[in-house]
Formats: C-alpha cells, sequence, structure tokens
C-alpha cells in the first residue's frame, strides 16, 4: 500500500527475530501483536500505511512469556524487528485490480490515436483531397510508433485510408476514405459549435489552479481532451481578453503563461451535480447529509472488498475537504488535515477528468498541472489509491487514467457532439479490414497479423 489512500493490496515483507513469533501479516492490514508480562506493546495500526518504509526496532524483556498451550516454552528475552520494503512503483501498478472492459477500450484506443496522428497529417493540408507520399510517411514511422512499417499499418485501416498509385510522381500515395474524410468534417463542426463550451472548460481549469494562471504548454498538452480547436490561442484566449491573458513567465525564458481576468465565484462541480441528482431521485432514501462529500464508487469486476476496506471508504466518504474552485486555507498540520488535502486532490483531478472531451488522459500529461493545482501527492498513486473512481490502463505502453462514473461497457453514457464523432473513427479502427471481400490468403495473413499484435498487448 502506497500513499495515504485505501487501496485494497498489501505487499508488505517482514523480518522477525528468531523466535520472536509476535507479528502477523493479515492481507491488507497490517498488525503488530506482542505481548509482555504487564500490558501490550504494540498496538493494532490503521493500516499498512502508517508504517510505510519504515524500520521499528523494538527490544523487550519479560520474565515469563508462553507462546502456546501446547510447547509451554518460556522466552527469557527477545528482539523483534519490523521491516517494511519499500514497494515499487512498478509492483505497486501490477498489483492493482484490473478491468478487462477498460483494458479492452485502451487496446483500441491505442490504435485509434496512431490512426489520429497518420490522418492529421493530411489535415495538415488544407486543400481538397491532400495526399502524402507513403515514401514520407515511412520515414516516419519510428516516430509514429508504426511498429510493421507504413505500408502494414495503411493496409490495416482500409476503412480509413486508400493506397493509389500516383502516376505522375511514379510511387504510391495514401489519402483519406470518403467515409473518414466525412467523420474528420463532422468533428471539426462539432469543435466549432461547442466553442462556448469549450471556453468555460478552461475557465473552470484556469479556476482550479492555486495562482488561477497555468503555463500555456501545459494546455497545449491537453487541447485535444478538452476539445479545444486548432489555434485555440488565436481562436480562444485572444478572442476573449476580458476572461484570459498571456503574458511571459517571469523566472522562465520562452514560457508563456495563461492567465484568468474574470472569476466566476459560482461553479458547481461534476460531483456536486451527482449528489444533488441522486437525492432528488424518485423515492430515493439517500440523505443529503450521508453524501454531502461522498463520491461515486463502483469497482473491477472480481475486486475483493473486505470489511476493514469497505469500512476505510465509508470513513472517507464522511471527510470534508475543500473544493476544487475554492480557495485554500493554511495546511493542516493534523492526520485529518492531510487526508483532507489528499480529498481535494481526488477532488480536482475528477473535475479535471470531467471537463475532457472522453472522461479519459494521459497520466503524464495531467502530471503537467500538479504543482499549479498545489498537489503535492504522487497523481498515479492517487488514481490507484482509488479504484471505485479511478481506472488506470497500462495498455499501449502508456498509463492512461479513466473517470469510472462517466462509463458504461466501455462507451460514455453520456456523449457529446466531439465525442460521438472520435466514437465513429475509432468504430471504423476497431472494423480494420472487416466487411471486405477478402480471399483465403489475405484472412491467414490478417489473423497472423493479429496474433503478433496481441503478443505486444501483453508485454505491455
Amino acid at each position: 500500500m502506497r500513499g495515504s489512500g485505501f487501496c485494497n493490496s498489501s505487499s508488505a515483507n517482514f523480518t522477525l527475530a528468531p523466535k520472536s513469533p509476535f507479528y502477523r501479516c493479515i492481507h491488507g492490514v497490517q498488525k503488530k501483536i506482542c505481548y509482555s508480562d504487564k500490558k501490550e506493546v504494540f498496538e493494532k495500526r490503521e493500516s499498512a500505511a502508517d508504517v510505510i518504509d519504515l524500520l521499528v526496532l523494538f527490544t523487550f524483556q519479560y520474565k515469563s512469556w508462553m507462546s502456546t498451550d501446547r510447547t509451554k516454552k518460556r522466552y527469557r528475552e527477545g528482539v523483534a524487528v519490523f521491516l517494511r520494503f519499500k514497494t515499487t512503483s512498478a509492483e505497486y501498478v501490477a498489483s492493482r485490480a484490473r478491468d478487462p472492459t477498460f483494458d479492452k477500450l485502451m487496446k483500441n484506443y491505442k490504435n485509434y490515436l496512431k490512426v489520429v496522428s497518420v490522418q492529421d497529417l493530411l489535415l495538415a493540408d488544407t486543400t481538397n483531397n491532400s495526399s502524402i507520399s507513403v515514401h514520407f510517411l515511412s520515414k516516419l514511422s519510428q516516430k509514429l510508433h508504426l511498429n510493421h512499417g507504413a505500408s502494414s499499418f495503411l493496409r490495416k485501416y482500409p476503412h480509413i485510408f486508400n493506397i493509389f498509385y500516383n502516376h505522375s510522381k511514379s510511387e504510391p500515395f495514401y489519402k483519406l476514405t470518403d467515409k473518414a474524410l466525412q467523420i474528420s468534417r463532422e468533428e471539426a463542426a462539432a469543435i466549432e459549435a461547442s466553442k462556448p463550451i469549450v471556453i468555460e472548460r478552461l475557465v473552470r481549469i484556469l479556476s482550479m489552479s492555486v495562482s488561477k494562471s497555468l503555463p500555456l504548454r501545459a494546455v497545449f498538452k491537453v487541447w485535444r481532451e478538452l476539445g479545444l480547436p486548432d489555434g485555440f490561442e488565436e481562436s480562444i484566449i485572444s478572442q476573449n481578453p476580458k476572461l484570459f491573458s498571456l503574458s511571459d513567465a517571469p523566472n522562465e525564458p520562452n514560457t508563456h503563461i495563461i492567465k484568468l481576468e474574470s472569476i466566476n465565484p459560482n461553479f458547481i462541480t461534476a460531483v456536486e451535480n451527482w449528489r444533488e441528482d441522486e437525492c432528488n431521485k424518485k423515492d430515493s432514501k439517500v440523505d443529503e447529509s450521508q453524501i454531502r462529500f461522498a463520491f461515486k464508487q463502483g469497482y473491477p469486476p472480481g475486486m475483493k472488498l473486505g470489511k476493514v476496506f469497505r469500512g476505510k471508504v465509508k470513513e472517507w466518504q464522511t471527510l470534508s475537504y475543500v473544493g476544487p474552485y475554492d480557495q485554500m486555507g493554511e495546511k493542516g498540520k493534523p492526520k485529518a488535515g492531510v487526508k483532507a488535502l489528499e480529498k481535494r486532490a481526488v477532488g480536482i483531478v475528477h473535475e479535471f477528468l470531467s471537463l475532457t472531451v472522453e472522461k479519459m488522459i494521459e497520466v503524464e500529461k495531467i502530471s503537467h498541472f500538479r504543482k499549479w493545482f498545489g498537489i503535492d501527492l504522487n497523481i498515479r498513486d492517487l488514481f490507484l489509491d482509488h479504484p471505485g473512481i479511478f481506472y488506470l490502463s497500462t495498455k499501449g505502453k502508456t498509463h492512461t487514467v479513466f473517470l469510472r462514473e462517466a462509463f458504461e461497457r466501455g462507451c460514455l453514457i453520456e456523449p457529446n457532439p466531439v465525442y460521438i464523432a472520435r466514437r465513429k473513427l475509432l468504430d471504423l479502427v476497431i472494423m480494420s479490414r472487416r466487411g471486405l471481400f477478402l480471399t483465403q490468403s489475405d484472412t491467414r495473413n490478417i489473423r497472423a497479423r493479429e496474433e503478433v499484435e496481441l503478443t505486444e498487448d501483453d508485454d505491455d
């Protein structure tokens, strides 16, 4: 167990001195029990997080101690050593409860991202029916992670890319199919129509920042996730001077800072809307005081929820915290204050994910906002510590986090126009070569290639 959360797993190791049967480890909770002739020396700890990365050396002396009724052995003096070996990040990620629905979605999504990268090369050319040399794409294969080469990748998605021979250039070219071109136009139209929503998203994200400002490079990292248009610094930031301003960072050369000029104190978070909906449901027996600080929880199938774990979740759900849009006061020194800071961090990343188009984001991208949001915790560990709210997938050799409550069977419960357009392209990616007339030889080659890709997925 890492961090201050309550992930339902344990990987502790114990070293006991000879003839010192005073410690026993229960899955998820470590109990240190040692009896002397006078009193219990060690009390039961709340969780493994209380003793992480500590070396506890305790020497005790006693005149008489009986281990069991069977042996009736007596020990005069003993030394007990407790050692908790540090759990590496890789081990912590590997020990998480898996969710096959999200992993399957991410397996297809990683191919979708490659398709988008290749497609963007074509869309960068504003001329109608633009095309690019396959030889030119081959030079970019390594950068675009096209593991089997450009030609093989293009042929894998015939519903998206059309390969043809350019007689004037005497070499093969590729372009988008009519279906893929129509989808890209639908997405562009949806982004243009949702500009007011996008502006509010940007205002909300800036409002969560401690200084109400963010580096422009961090926003560039998530422009697609937020549904921002190309050249948003001109079409969104410059066009709204009453909301945003750009300036040079005082201590960082070649760095621009986007600052919020007008603050809205009345923003309501997504989780607050969920709490209100729960209370207003017909025949609802939920009391507002019970879920005042609660988050919606849903766990991976097959995940074991022990009694101690459920108790920790119940206690955490009632813990008060400062909301993402509220001003932070002085950091609390007691343990309750530390837990409240951690819950505030959960609230911030929960709200951030709810503002994204697809309710998912790479962990590396959201980490660029950690300092600006005043989060002093490891973002990835925060997701792992709260498996009922977030799911961390490692498919595609990247760590991607999903907002659990936003999905049902791998699709958004409340889709937006931009998501709908992108989902259409994802469906074409999933379709691959299906729906085409194939010879028996083509079918064998496709199956062999899919087996190779499945092997690569297992290695991720």
